[in-house]
């Protein structure tokens, strides 16, 4: 994706040509195939689409944390402050993944909220002590001063008696309670970009609401740049200052959050807002996208979507490898139907 030099300049995490390939004996499962993606300083992007998609995957990318035998290629490009001042531009692929750079970032400059906190917390340690690590790694060396940043910020994020909560274990906490935990373990050594994957998962819709607003809130205190991973539509509606519809490990769609919703162009992106539930549609029926996500393993040529898409023409959708087009000014869509003639020509030969 391009853009103009004030937007590149705003850019602090860029994605370009991200693929990560697990290969296996039964063949090369491709869980994110060639993905491009900017991430805006103090901006929020949300990534949307079904389970099994990639959504996950590719944040594990961006922390350098994806299991063997996955394999990353392409370029991150992170832009971070120099210990003596000024930008610098590194590439995470090519650091070591289990070096002091790719540390360093982790949790410093990107942290990340995972999906399920009762599984991403130890059981074993105390939630002041798992904040204090990372402060301790990343902010101070000093013990005292690290317990004082965690009861404080334990406090922003709106946790009662935090100073309590400091000595107690994650099945002491309640759902609601674990994750502002985990929103203040990593928002405690003040990253630049926060990744928050489905953080409001399995949470009840007046806590999720609280959750939402507390990110919110932090993000435009601190600047912070937020990567919203979620399925759910209405969370992006609210979130989301740009969105990438995800498929079958590549981005159909891009664009920022209003276009998304009043003026969608992929087939996919359609049918997910169509199966939105609305008050006034009377005794009309959900519309509902048959069939399920292919199996990411030597997929054919042409695009995923093809076998479920009502728009589908054979012989032109199933034909080649269909690039991210932009249509509009800021707006990528990867369908032959949408760019007008002469990419259905193109298509064609």
């Amino acid at each position: 994706m391009k853009g103009n030099t004030a937007e590149a300049d705003a850019v602090i995490l860029e994605m370009k040509d991200v693929k990560v390939h697990f290969h296996l004996d039964e063949g090369v499962l491709k869980a994110v195939d060639g993905i491009d993606l900017r991430i805006k300083r103090g901006k929020t992007l949300g990534i949307v689409g079904e389970s099994g998609c990639g959504k996950s995957v590719t944040s594990q990318a961006l922390l350098r944390i994806v299991p063997s035998p996955g394999r990353v290629e392409g370029e991150i490009k992170l832009k971070r402050m120099r210990p003596e001042g000024g930008l610098e531009e590194v590439d995470l692929i090519r650091l070591d993944p289990r070096g002091k750079e790719i540390r360093d970032i982790r949790g410093g400059e990107i942290a990340m909220i995972f999906q399920e906190p009762m599984k991403a917390f130890s059981p074993i340690h105390t939630i002041g002590n798992q904040i204090m690590e990372a402060i301790l790694l990343h902010e101070t060396d000093d013990k005292e001063e690290a317990y004082r940043i965690g009861v404080e910020i334990l406090r922003k994020v709106g946790m009662s008696n935090p100073e309590q909560r400091m000595g107690e274990y994650p099945h002491q906490l309640s759902g609601g309670m674990r994750q502002r935990a985990m929103i203040a373990m990593a928002l405690s050594c003040h990253p630049s970009v926060l990744i928050a994957d489905e953080p409001t998962t399995a949470l009840d819709v007046t806590v999720q609401a609280q959750v939402l607003q507390l990110i919110n809130d932090l993000k435009e205190s601190r600047d912070t740049s937020v990567i919203f991973i979620t399925h759910d539509l209405g969370v992006i509606a609210e979130m989301s200052d740009d969105v990438a519809v995800m498929y079958l490990g590549k981005v159909v769609e891009y664009t920022d959050v209003d276009t998304l919703f009043h003026a969608p162009k992929h087939p996919y992106t359609k049918a997910l807002l169509n199966s939105i539930p609305t008050i006034g549609r009377g005794n009309r029926r959900l519309e509902s996208i048959e069939g399920t996500v292919p199996f990411p393993m030597n997929l054919p040529k042409g695009c995923g979507f093809y076998t479920r898409c009502k728009h589908a023409v054979d012989g032109m959708c199933n034909r080649e490898d269909i690039p991210l087009t932009e249509i509009e000014e800021g707006h990528f869509v990867r369908c032959v139907l949408v760019g007008g003639q002469d990419a259905r020509k193109e298509a064609v030969r």
